[in-house]
């Protein structure tokens, strides 16, 4: 959407063995749908951001004078606020003009466990999407699992069922049906070993947690149902399905998830 100019640029080069200069086309702000991932202080009043939204996947940018300017940003630009973001975009940082707020999810801020798992999948998501890359299913994953969250009680079973989610849409999904080692199909055997880096493994290649085929079952249903709060787990079910998607996500980002040590200090 066409919005405020905000700079020309020029470039030099050769055509047919002559040094030309010409104009680069004027970058313009535009209107995004987000969810803020990430947010920090940078100097005395300016914020940089992590942006996952809808329409160009995740962005990073500085907001200047966010933290002066009530009329431009309000105060919203907090961890898990879903937005409407004026924002400029760039190689690098991008410019964050504005900000309207769709919900800040206040329900979500006043339970400690339900900023643990809000937090939690904002810096997953973080962690496991590439830069500036649209997601449209990821993005509508996130916001259902904050909006959920956001109207019922926390869930680990909500947790678990995001992450089978995540790592599906992102193509990461965790073997289910046969061994990640050999390939055999797991349906005929009655024991299942979860693999060292997420997955399944017949009892010839694995000697690690057996798993449930009712668990399976379950993180099978997670992936064909649409919606949060259809699916339950019994604690060991749980610990379970946790052997298989904790280390599937290990596998897949670059350091540790700060918010895990806070849902394990909070028993989840």
């Amino acid at each position: 959407m066409p919005g405020e100019l905000l700079f020309l640029s020029s470039a030099v080069g050769k055509v047919d063995g002559d040094y030309v200069e010409w104009y680069l086309q004027p970058m313009e702000s535009c209107r995004c749908e987000a969810i803020l991932l990430g947010v920090a202080d940078y100097g005395e009043a300016d914020r940089l951001v992590t942006l996952f939204t809808l329409e160009h996947g995740k962005l990073r940018g500085i907001a200047k004078g966010a933290k002066r300017s009530l009329r431009r940003f309000g105060g919203i630009l907090e961890p898990f606020a879903r937005l409407t973001v004026q924002i400029s975009i760039r190689s690098g940082l991008s410019r964050v003009v504005g900000a309207d707020a769709a919900t800040i999810f206040p329900r979500i801020r006043e339970d400690l466990l339900k900023i643990g798992y809000a937090g939690y999948a904002c810096e997953a998501a973080d962690l496991l999407l590439p830069e500036a890359l649209p997601n449209p299913r990821l993005f509508r994953l996130l916001a259902a699992y904050l909006e959920h969250l956001d109207q019922a009680p926390p869930s680990s079973s909500d947790r678990r069922f995001f992450e089978v989610n995540l790592l599906n849409i992102l193509g990461y999904r965790p073997a289910l049906g046969q061994c990640a080692s050999c390939g055999v199909d797991l349906s005929a055997l009655t024991t299942r070993h979860a693999g060292a880096a997420g997955g399944l493994l017949c009892g010839r290649c694995g000697r690690g947690r057996v798993v449930s085929e009712w668990t399976v079952s379950l993180l099978e249903v997670s992936l064909r149902t649409g919606r949060f709060g259809k699916v339950n787990f019994s604690p060991a079910e749980l610990a379970e399905a946790g052997s298989i998607l904790d280390p599937a996500i290990a596998s897949h980002v670059s350091r540790s998830i700060k918010s895990l040590a806070f849902l394990r200090e909070m028993g989840e």
